[in-house]
């Protein structure tokens, strides 16, 4: 017997990461780099609004002789001091009790949604979402090895008494949401539906994870308190958000705010993760945030946005068909489409991307019993002009 008639194939895949499916939307996104591609696929922010010169001083002065050493050292896992600080700051001016002892900064959200499930679940555990939901909260929690329970909803959000059957027959350890103009749906939840949530949460013992990556995009309407910010949830809620669609998301700086009785499980999860957030990164968020002109830029994108929001309203009765539903979104990235019956979003789309116009079809964000004639549309990538013109291409594929 030869040397090579003994060597044994190497053990199989992680039980977890088996049935995995990679994102579609990381997918499309790939396809649609194309420059000649008007993409309405993924959650970007508008490249030329990306404070370059804001960016490019934090940026020289990180890298300023007197501070190399520091900018490019390991860091503490929780984060630098100077960056908490000021992320709490934006916490309590929310209305979240929060201060620099309670934020642990992460690399990105999408990291903090990560360490929350760490931190909080076990294989066969439930977790309650959202129908439709964030795809890659979905795959987060599915690599867990949790049961991903999908609660109705409709214009307003969560159903508080779906929330509540569903929290008595399954006992999940966490509900998962995103309470401001909600991806995919673009929805918020009003004001009685989250003090109904948290009434539902404090009833039943379950902890909720707030997360809020698109709450300073807001262009109409009053801001709304958030979860972590309710009498009966502040003990029980991790609150998420992100710089990535105010400032950068090539920066990956997000944070989470956490009660006390989970913030050294989710500081270890952290540890085990990564160690800590690249320290440069850190120092340049931090600078940009203290920059006096952070709070104006973030109002410009919110004026550009809503002109390009209101473009693609104004576009998407001629470029659907007849008998489709959309909504108006007060803020965030996305518009969330129903087409009439006997389309199929999925099966449209290689005809959308063979006209240089992308989409996401509805269905990928479902946990479960997707709906294929639903798509989500984000409108922030490109200026007003582009909308219309991809727009009128995606008429073609409905032509």
């Amino acid at each position: 017997m030869s040397a090579s008639d003994q060597v044994q194939a190497n053990p199989g895949l992680s039980a977890r990461i088996g049935p995995a499916n990679s994102s579609p939307v990381r997918d499309i996104l790939a396809v649609t780099e194309r420059p000649e591609v008007i993409s309405f696929a993924g959650g970007l922010p508008a490249p030329e609004l990306i404070p370059g010169e804001m960016l490019s001083a934090a940026i020289h002065a990180a890298c300023e002789p007197g501070r190399i050493a520091r900018s490019f050292q390991y860091s503490s896992s929780e984060g630098l001091p100077e960056l908490r600080r000021a992320l709490a700051s934006r916490m309590r001016a929310r209305g979240i009790d929060a201060d620099d002892g309670t934020v642990i900064v992460t690399t990105g959200s999408q990291q903090a949604i990560a360490l929350a499930a760490t931190a909080l679940l076990d294989p066969g555990d439930a977790v309650l979402v959202e129908s439709p939901s964030y795809l890659a909260a979905l795959q987060c929690f599915q690599l867990a090895g949790a049961r991903v329970i999908p609660v109705d909803c409709d214009e307003d959000g969560i159903d508080p008494e779906s929330l509540r059957s569903l929290a008595i027959e399954h006992k999940p350890k966490f509900v998962y949401c995103i309470p401001n103009f909600q991806n995919p749906t673009g929805r918020t939840l009003s004001p009685a539906r989250r003090a109904q949530i948290a009434l539902v949460a404090a009833d039943e013992g379950l902890w909720l994870v707030e997360d809020d990556p698109y709450g300073d995009l807001r262009y109409e309407g009053a801001r709304v308190a958030p979860l972590a910010a309710h009498p009966l949830a502040a003990d029980r809620t991790i609150a998420i958000s992100s710089l990535s669609k105010i400032l950068a998301p090539g920066l990956r700086i997000g944070w989470l705010h956490a009660p006390p009785a989970v913030l050294r499980p989710l500081m270890i999860a952290k540890q085990a993760a990564d160690l800590h957030t690249s320290t440069v990164d850190q120092i340049i968020a931090a600078h940009c945030l203290a920059d006096p002109e952070f709070d104006r830029h973030v109002e410009l994108l919110c004026d550009e946005y809503r002109v390009r929001r209101d473009a693609m309203i104004a576009g998407l009765p001629l470029a659907l068909p007849a008998g489709s539903q959309f909504n108006r979104p007060s803020g965030g990235m996305f518009i969330w489409v129903r087409l009439p019956e006997g389309h199929d979003a999925a099966q449209l789309l290689p005809m959308a991307l063979a006209n240089d116009v992308a989409f996401v079809p509805g269905e990928y964000f479902h946990a479960s019993q997707p709906d294929p004639r639903t798509m989500r549309l984000s409108f922030t990538t490109h200026p007003a002009a582009e909308i219309t013109e991809g727009l009128r291409r995606l008429s073609r594929v409905f032509a």
